[in-house]
This record gives structure tokens, C-alpha cells and sequence, in this order.
């Protein structure tokens, strides 16, 4: 609401009141209160509002102007400022007979805006904002004027006309939002920004941001004008948007700062972070102090590990981040634009850096292909290059599997000979390594196995910044491909044989994601009774052992004449049968580990041929036990096991077979467990489910967990990352500066004795010696050795020495 003018105090006479005398103010609020009982002073000021509009008009005409503008008589201007925000102010209580001076005011205000002193203008500019603001003149129809106004060189004008039209756009929005006004408006000021006129284009970008920062105008129509605003005429306008773009992009502490989240914004996202109680119970009671201590920190990390990723995913699906780069219609084209204007532009080097960053994060977020622009970084990368760590975070994020990498493997290859080199510096060695490992984070194809156990060496530097770069790399390619890595540098990675993809392969969804560990929690119970089964099996197998350990004792019962060399054949052979055993064990699981890995192929021939086996040993089992009946009495002492462990072996590989046939037929008949439709409960257990699976694998995990593609494509890389564990020379003063800031927090300095006397709160320990009580033989003790001891000093004072005598030589 703009404020009330004080008018001027005049008197006023109208019919029937000649002896009353008003001002403006108090005219104003009797007239609201009584609008029909001053009709007629309403018509006397609105006559004396034209007359003075039109004598102003006539000076104007006639070119009557001084410094100050056209209207040199100052009455004439005051007269008509108050008349108009007088009749502004009644205007809502007399529509009909004011009807047409609203937009007399406008046409007045539009046509002759520039030429006005700055006092009328103002006022006049307020009267419009006070008739706009009581819904008397639509928006629309003033905003091109408002936005002209804001080209004046009046700064107190401008910063009126530029607050009222963002207030007035956001107040009309808050409620619920017109589309067909707010296109109308932004068609007004999107014309506005494609004009040539760098001040009404500069004015309407500003207006367009602002709305856009506040949320008002929160849309990919108002992203993309302002957008295509970088390739105006004007190199002003174009340094204006990409300012605004990068400041999207200023990197956030969120590997720090985002793990102390505010009440609001745990109650808004409200992570799933499930931990089994047994690892909580025992990292709180479970161990000595330290590995409590361990315990407690490796869960801490775990927890805020799955809550950040749990934020990164669900920003990634709500789409919390956002960016004005991300809602391009034409990406590729926006980005080619751009580079080709970088190609040809002549502007300073801190413009072309902000612009490289654009086309940098553009490609990265939307994944585009820009071949030429990788050479074009290749010409700035030299580590004595200005703003290096920037210009090679714009390289980093411009890498994504997208990219062939042979049209990166030449930037790749600078950036290791320009940084990573035995005279190298320090720094530079640790910029270019960890500016490797991010490329290889993303483009994991781009290294060799000899580059890399190259670079590996510099674990050993003497310099932190260098060996800790070295070892992130290490810990990377430990994850990535641990074969490129020597073997004493692998550790114990998740997967050995793991490999990056090749160049262009993409995993094909062909279910819902996740949904098999809906079906695990579902076949809990299944599994339960395939353990009770195959307990029932062992058991089983148990018990034939028993029966055949029986039927030895009986035969070795029946044969009571052996001989002691025959049981120690026997015995050999056992021990040679249970080493043979134990090695086919480990055969067997090898090749069940390498067979769960194959297809389903694989997996029926493997049924038949172990159904053989089976048949065959079931045939040889009773032909050998045939043959045992024949010879039970006459040959027991030469039996051997050598058929009861074939019989053995082949039972226990059929049932494996027969699990593995089993998990293959769920895991084809996963759609069908659900019937191939999912509720909200399900999708819920998933998230669940989901949760427990990534804390498990957490706490498990050593190493980091590699982000997906599209994971990488949203974060954005910070060049002060670039130089972690970087020691900058410091100046004398910033070196003073840091020694005084560690003295704050300590006290003078002083001596111990100094700090001794000074001590308050009791006696030492040596004073409080010297006030016990000894015992009466210590005492006794002492008094002699005083005694002594006075006895010795008298006998020498007595006596003086005179020197040696010649005799006792």
C-alpha cells in the first residue's frame, strides 16, 4: 500500500461549505467515510487534476524546460502530484464517476514518463501502483510500463516499479495459480528479454530471475527464456545468465554439512535406515573398550552412508535438485550454440571460464555427446594455468559413459603427462591424480593396467596430499576392476572378477527392480522347510551311516581271527578314503560356485547328468550290495568303502543339483509369485526391504559404493575437492595470524615451580610427609645421627690444619 502524500493545505470551498476550510488529508477521509456528501468537491478536484494536467501538457508543448525537466514551475507539478494521489486514494468509493482516470494517468505516465520532473513521476508512479494494488487497473496492462520505467535513470524509481511487479506477480500467484495470466505476462517480458535493447532486456532478466529464485515462476517455459538469454547480442546480458545458472551450482557441503539435518527436513524425507539389533547390542556390549569404540564408529558411518545415499536417491525421484539447465527443451543444440560462441567470441578469460562451465555441466546432467569440446579443454590444461582446478572440474563433468572413449583418451593422456611426472610439484601431482580417479569414476575404460600400477607407486610419497590420492585410487580400481591392480594391492574387494562395462552396454530392466527380495521375504517360510528337508536328508544319510558302521561291527564280530596288519590296511585305506573325500568336497564346491554363475542351459544338462549319476550309483550301490550279501561270511575282512563314499558323493551332488534347479525355477517364476500385480503394500515391503539389504551390505562393505551413472550425472563436482591435503604457502602475516589464533584458547605461560606455588586446594603429598608422626624408634634414630653428626662439627672446629708433616711422607 503506498503511503498518503500530504497535500497542500489550501483552503477549500464548495456549495453549501464556504465557510469551511479543508485540506487534502482531511477531505480524503471525510469523503471516504461519506462518499455521497462530497460529490461535489469530488468534481472540483477532478477539474482542478485535468486543467493542471492540461497546462503542463501545453508548457511541455511549448519546450518551457530547465535543468530539472520540462515544467519548470514548480506549483504546477506539485498541484498535479497531489491532485492525482488524491483522486488514486477515492477512486475505489467513486468508480463511475472516476472511471476514466486510471487509465488517463497511465497514458499520461507511459507517454511522457521520461521528460517529467523525478518528484511527479514518483508520485505519479505510486498513484498507478495504489490504483493497481486495489485491482482497479489489471497488471497486464501496466507491466510493459513498469518495466520501462525501471530504464530510468532514477534509482529510487526503479527500485518502486521493479518491487511492485515481482509483489504483485507473486501475490496473484499465491493463492492458486492462473496459467493463461501468468503466460500472458511472461509473453510480455520474454519479448522484452529478445529485444535488442540492453536496458529493458537487462531490466526483464532481472524481473525473470527474481521471480524464478522465489518460486513464482518455477517452470520449464521460464527456464528456457532465460536460458536462451546467453546468446543475446549483448556479451552483458549473456555474462548475467550464465552468473545466474552457475550460482544453481555452487557446490554444497553435502558430504559434511548434510549430515546433521535439520527436525524439518528429517520430518520431510524421513529415511529408512534399518540395522539388525544383534549389531547394535554388540557394538555397545559386546568386546574390549576399543573394539567398542570401532564397533560403534563403523555403525555410525553406515548410517550416515545409506541416509545420504537414501537423500541422494529421493532427490533424485522427487527432483529436489534443481537446476534451470536441467528443464532444456534442446539441450544439444543450446550446448552446440554455446560452443560454437565460445569458439568465436573475444571476451576475457573469466567470461569463457563460466562459459565452459555451462556446456560443462549441461553435457554432464543430459548425457550429450560434444566431441570438439574435449580438445578444446586440452589447450588450457597446464598446471600453470589460471583457475586450473576449475577448468578441470569442467572436464571431469563433462566425461559420462556416453562418450566414446576415444575422444576423451587424448585430454586423458595431457592431463597424466602435464601433472603426474617425477619433477612435478606436490600439488600438481595430487590435483592430477584425483582428477583421474574422478574421470575413472565415470569412465572407468580410459586406464591401462601399466598407467595404473604406474600411478599407484606414488602411495609411497612422502607428501599426504600425493600418497592420499594415490591410495583413492587404488581403493577405486579395488571396486572398478581389481585385475588391473597388482595382488598385493587388491585388499579383499566385493567382487574380484568384477569389470566396467564395455563401451555402449546398458542393463535392460525386464522386471520390477528389486522385486526379488519381495519374493525371498515371501519364501521365507518355504526355505524354512527346504532347511527342515534337507536336515531330514542328512539325517538320513546319518543314519545309513549308522547301519553300515552296524554291519561292520557285526562282520568284525563274525571275523574275530583277523589278523592286526589287515585293520592297519584298513586303517590306511580310511585315511587315504577321507583325504580323497575332503578334496572332492572342495572340487564339488568350486563347481558349484562356477555353476551358479552359468545359464540355465547349463543347468538342465547338469540335472540329467547328475540324474545319471544318481541312477548309475543307486545300480552300483545294489550290485554292491549284492555282492556283500554273497561274501557277507566268507570275504568281510577284505570289504572296502571305496562304493559307500561313491554313493555318498553322488547323493550330495544331486541334491545341489537339485537346489539349483529349484532357485531357477523361482527366479523364472518371479512374476508369477504376485500375480504380476503390485500394490502399494508391496512397493512399501520392497522399500523395507530394500533398507535392510543396504544396511547389511554397510556394514559389510570396506570399501565406498560406486554411484550409478545417473547418480553421477546430478552431483557435481567441487574443485576444492581437487586439492584436499594441499598445503598452499602461506605469507608471513597468514602465518602469524594462525600462530596467534592457537595461542586464544591457551593460558600464559609458566613455570612449573611458579604453577606449583601458586597451587590452591590442599598440601602435596612431601608436605603432608613432613607432618606425620614417626615412630619412637625413628625418632630415637634421628636424635642419635643429630647428636653425631654435632659431635664431628665440634671435633673440626677445634683444630686447624697446618699442613702435612716431612715424616709421614
Amino acid at each position: 500500500m503506498v503511503s498518503m502524500v500530504s497535500g497542500s493545505a489550501e483552503p477549500l470551498s464548495a456549495s453549501g461549505r464556504s465557510s469551511e476550510k479543508l485540506s487534502l488529508p482531511s477531505l480524503q477521509s471525510k469523503m471516504k467515510t461519506d462518499p455521497e456528501g462530497y460529490e461535489t468537491e469530488l468534481h472540483l478536484i477532478r477539474n482542478q487534476f485535468y486543467s493542471a494536467l492540461e497546462l503542463f501538457q501545453q508548457q511541455a508543448a511549448l519546450n518551457f524546460s530547465s535543468i530539472s525537466g520540462v515544467g519548470a514551475d514548480p506549483t504546477v507539478a506539485k498541484d498535479l502530484s497531489d491532485r492525482a494521489m488524491f483522486l488514486a486514494h477515492v477512486t475505489p468509493f467513486y468508480p463511475k464517476q472516476l472511471a476514466e482516470f486510471p487509465s488517463d494517468l497511465a497514458a499520461f505516465l507511459k507517454s511522457s514518463a521520461r521528460t517529467l520532473p523525478s518528484g511527479l513521476r514518483f508520485h505519479a508512479t505510486q498513484a498507478v501502483i495504489l490504483l493497481v494494488n486495489r485491482k482497479i487497473i489489471d497488471i497486464k496492462d501496466t507491466l510493459s510500463l513498469f518495466m520501462e520505467l525501471q530504464t530510468l535513470d532514477d534509482r529510487n524509481l526503479r527500485k518502486l516499479a521493479f518491487s511492485h511487479v515481482v509483489h504483485s506477480i507473486r501475490r496473484m500467484n499465491k493463492n492458486h495459480k492462473n496459467e493463461a495470466k501468468n503466460r500472458s505476462l511472461q509473453n510480455i517480458l520474454f519479448g522484452l528479454l529478445q529485444q535488442d535493447d540492453e536496458a529493458k532486456a537487462k531490466r526483464s532478466l532481472i524481473t525473470l530471475c527474481e521471480l524464478h529464485r522465489r518460486k513464482v515462476w518455477f517452470d520449464e517455459r521460464t527456464a528456457n527464456a532465460i536460458c536462451m538469454a546467453c546468446f543475446h547480442s549483448s556479451s552483458r546480458i549473456m555474462i548475467a545468465v550464465l552468473s545466474f545458472l552457475l550460482d544453481y551450482e555452487k557446490i554444497e557441503n553435502d558430504d559434511e554439512d548434510s549430515d546433521d539435518l535439520s527436525s524439518e527436513d528429517e520430518m520431510t524425507q524421513n529415511p529408512h535406515v534399518v540395522i539388525s539389533k544383534e549389531t547394535v547390542y554388540k557394538a555397545h556390549h559386546k568386546g574390549t573398550a576399543a573394539s567398542k569404540k570401532k564397533k560403534k564408529a563403523k555403525l555410525q558411518r553406515a548410517i550416515r552412508s545409506m541416509k545420504r545415499q537414501q537423500r541422494l536417491s529421493s532427490e533424485s525421484s522427487n527432483c529436489s535438485y534443481y537446476s534451470p539447465l536441467y528443464h532444456l527443451k534442446d539441450a544439444q543444440g543450446f550446448v552446440e550454440k554455446l560452443f560454437s560462441r565460445l569458439q568465436t567470441c573475444n571476451e576475457r578469460f573469466e567470461v569463457k571460464m563460466m562459459m565452459l562451465k555451462v556446456i560443462a555441466r549441461t553435457v554432464g546432467l543430459h548425457r550429450l555427446i560434444l566431441l570438439n569440446f574435449y580438445p578444446f579443454l586440452q589447450r588450457y590444461v597446464q598446471p600453470h594455468q589460471k583457475d586450473i582446478t576449475n577448468l578441470l572440474a569442467a572436464a571431469v563433468q563433462a566425461c559420462h559413459d556416453m562418450v566414446p572413449p576415444d575422444a576423451v583418451e587424448p585430454l586423458f593422456k595431457q592431463i597424466v603427462n602435464q601433472f603426474v611426472h617425477d619433477r612435478s610439484r606436490p600439488e600438481a601431482i595430487a590435483v592430477g591424480l584425483n582428477v583421474i580417479r574422478e574421470i575413472c569414476l565415470r569412465m572407468p575404460l580410459l586406464m591401462t593396467e601399466d598407467l595404473l600400477q604406474d600411478l599407484v607407486l606414488y602411495k609411497k610419497s612422502h607428501e599426504k596430499a600425493v600418497s592420499a590420492a594415490a591410495r583413492s585410487l587404488i581403493t577405486l580400481f579395488r571396486e572398478v576392476c581389481p585385475s588391473l591392480l597388482v595382488k598385493k594391492d587388491r585388499g579383499r574387494p566385493m567382487d574380484p572378477k568384477a569389470k566396467p562395462k564395455s563401451y555402449g552396454e546398458v542393463n535392460v530392466l525386464s522386471n520390477v527392480p528389486d522385486i526379488e527380495l519381495l519374493e525371498q521375504d515371501d519364501d521365507i517360510g518355504g526355505s524354512e522347510d527346504d532347511e527342515s528337508g534337507d536336515e531330514a536328508v542328512s539325517i538320513s544319510s546319518d543314519d545309513g551311516n549308522e547301519d553300515n558302521d552296524d554291519e561292520e561291527s557285526q562282520y568284525t564280530a563274525n571275523d574275530g581271527s583277523e589278523d592286526e596288519d589287515v585293520l592297519d590296511e584298513e586303517g590306511d585305506e580310511n585315511d587315504s578314503v577321507d583325504e580323497y573325500e575332503s578334496d572332492i568336497d572342495d572340487a564339488n564346491e568350486d563347481d558349484s560356485d562356477d555353476e551358479d554363475k552359468g545359464d540355465t542351459e547349463e543347468l538342465e544338462t547338469e540335472e540329467d547328468d547328475y540324474t545319471e549319476e544318481v541312477s548309475g550309483s543307486s545300480k552300483a550301490g545294489d550290485s554292491a550290495g549284492d555282492g556283500g550279501n554273497e561274501d557277507q561270511k566268507t570275504k568281510a575282512s577284505k570289504r572296502k568303502l571305496s562304493d559307500f563314499e561313491g554313493q555318498l558323493i553322488a547323493a550330495d551332488t544331486s541334491l545341489r543339483a537339485l537346489k539349483r534347479l529349484a532357485e531357477a525355477k523361482t527366479s523364472h517364476a518371479s512374476s508369477d509369485s504376485v500375480d504380476g500385480i503390485l500394490s502399494d503394500e508391496h512397493f512399501q515391503r520392497i522399500k523395507k526391504l530394500k533398507a535392510k539389504k543396504e544396511a547389511k551390505t554397510a556394514l559389510a562393505q570396506q570399501g565406498f559404493k560406486i554411484p550409478s551413472s545417473d547418480q553421477l550425472s546430478f552431483k557435481r563436482v567441487d574443485p576444492s575437492k581437487l586439492e584436499a591435503h594441499v598445503r598452499l604457502r602461506l605469507s608471513k602475516e597468514e602465518r602469524l595470524a594462525l600462530v596467534k589464533a592457537g595461542r586464544e584458547d591457551r593460558g600464559q605461560y609458566q613455570a612449573r615451580t611458579a604453577i606449583k606455588q601458586k597451587k590452591t586446594g590442599g598440601l602435596s603429598n612431601r608436605q603432608k610427609d613432613h607432618k606425620k608422626y614417626m615412630p619412637l624408634a625413628a625418632k630415637k634414630a634421628k636424635a642419635q645421627r643429630s647428636r653425631q653428626e654435632k659431635n664431628k662439627k665440634k671435633s673440626r672446629s677445634g683444630k686447624q690444619f697446618r699442613g702435612k708433616k716431612a715424616w709421614k711422607q
